[in-house]
């Protein structure tokens, strides 16, 4: 697919990709490479100029707007940096929120699980306000996985974290792939986040200009810094 912007810049230039069922891909990048752009459109959040975007059966580049929206909140699971959470609201509420506007009454047994492996069975009646930084993060995880969508997103999920909250939040979306058998894309400047991930995506230019199986942090460091000085 491409991604061209009305001021002319090609920001996904014929990007090619697949992601396997039950895997963890990092999409790593110089600042301007694409790889936000990328998760934006293979997420339903926008739309390439031209080419496919498939999630599950669904081809989501043909649809709707409406119909994207639905299909995101039904689908397609989002974690982000800054947590997202609702101060008003408890973590309980936050996590199940996604459900309810949808219409749909939470899984109990479902959310019982993945609190209990999150270490958050204890604080779902807190406010978000209540809690450390790296538990708001598993619960913005948890609210990602409550309605078992086919991908969850994550975008610079651990910016926001001290090293222990961050290597934590990491080892739990490992988890959430190798034991919960989701699939996870998660977009990071951090080599050692990467580090986690089953396979990382580099990228420059708006392409893929590298595809690293079982990757290390000191390697994707030295790949990243090369191309920061090419």
């Amino acid at each position: 697919m491409t991604k061209t912007y009305p001021n002319g810049l090609r920001a996904l230039d014929e990007v090619s990709l697949t992601v396997e069922r039950g895997s963890f891909v990092a999409v790593m990048g110089p600042s301007g490479s694409g790889k936000s752009t990328l998760m934006h459109c293979a997420s339903g959040l926008d739309v390439p100029t031209s080419g496919r975007v498939v999630i599950g059966d669904t081809d989501i580049s043909a649809l709707s707007e409406t119909r994207r929206t639905e299909l995101r909140r039904e689908q397609v699971g989002f974690v982000f940096q800054s947590y997202n959470l609702l101060p008003s609201l408890s973590i309980a509420d936050n996590i199940t929120l996604p459900l309810r506007l949808a219409g749909t009454a939470p899984d109990k047994d479902w959310l019982r699980t993945l609190v209990d492996r999150v270490g958050l069975a204890d604080r779902l009646a807190h406010r978000p306000a209540e809690l450390s930084g790296g538990q708001q993060q598993r619960a913005a995880i948890v609210r990602a996985l409550i309605a078992r969508p086919a991908v969850v997103f994550a975008d610079e999920p651990t910016g926001a974290l001290d090293l222990r909250s961050a290597r934590d939040v990491l080892d739990l979306l490992r988890e959430m792939v190798h034991g919960l058998g989701q699939t996870v894309v998660m977009v990071t400047h951090d080599a050692a986040a990467a580090a986690h991930a089953d396979l990382a995506l580099v990228m420059t230019d708006g392409r893929i200009v590298d595809t690293v199986t079982a990757p290390n942090a000191d390697d994707l460091a030295r790949r990243i810094t090369k191309l920061e000085t090419e």
